[in-house]
């Protein structure tokens, strides 16, 4: 029994290291020309499927997806370049299409919000903590203080305990 689940594992652990991730680009799909695919490849995955929404049109196996990488790799075989592809599918379908937004007028909340947040986040915590300490100083000092009365009356306690105390 020792040595089936040990030949299982084996061959459970080689079928998972040889494993190829699954791309949904079809063999119909892919052109002649390798230079032009890698190019296609690499704009699929630029692109956002509108149906998967978070995944690239490269990854999704949508209808959609497909019509969408069919026209990058007419526009390549027509000879536009990356930019132009791009440009054309914004066009036509918004910049919703990229999964990287260009950083425009546009977009510039979107691109500076996590930075904005996290620094005012760090801020703010900054300024709690220099808030607290100076409470923490304040409250310590008016604490800390003896009034005259209290410094006469420890004076007075020292003195009376270190004549009770035998050298």
């Amino acid at each position: 029994m020792g040595k089936f689940v040990h030949a299982v594992s084996v061959i459970l652990c080689l079928a998972l290291a040889l494993a190829q991730p699954a791309f949904a680009v079809q063999p119909d799909e892919v052109m002649k020309d390798p230079a032009k695919e890698a190019r296609a490849r690499e704009l699929s995955r630029e692109l956002r499927c509108m149906v998967c929404q978070n995944q690239s049109i490269d990854d999704s196996e949508a209808p959609l997806a497909r019509d969408l990488r069919l026209l990058v790799r007419e526009r390549i075989a027509a000879g536009d370049s990356n930019t132009q592809v791009i440009d054309f599918l914004v066009s036509r379908y918004g910049e919703y299409v990229l999964l990287k937004p260009r950083f425009e007028g546009q977009t510039l909340l979107l691109w500076l919000l996590t930075p904005l947040a996290l620094g005012g986040g760090a801020f703010g915590l900054w300024w709690q903590h220099r808030r607290r300490s100076r409470l923490a100083t304040n409250d310590r000092d008016e604490r800390g203080a003896l009034t005259p009365e209290e410094e006469v009356r420890l004076q007075k306690l020292f003195a009376s305990q270190a004549s009770e105390t035998p050298e």
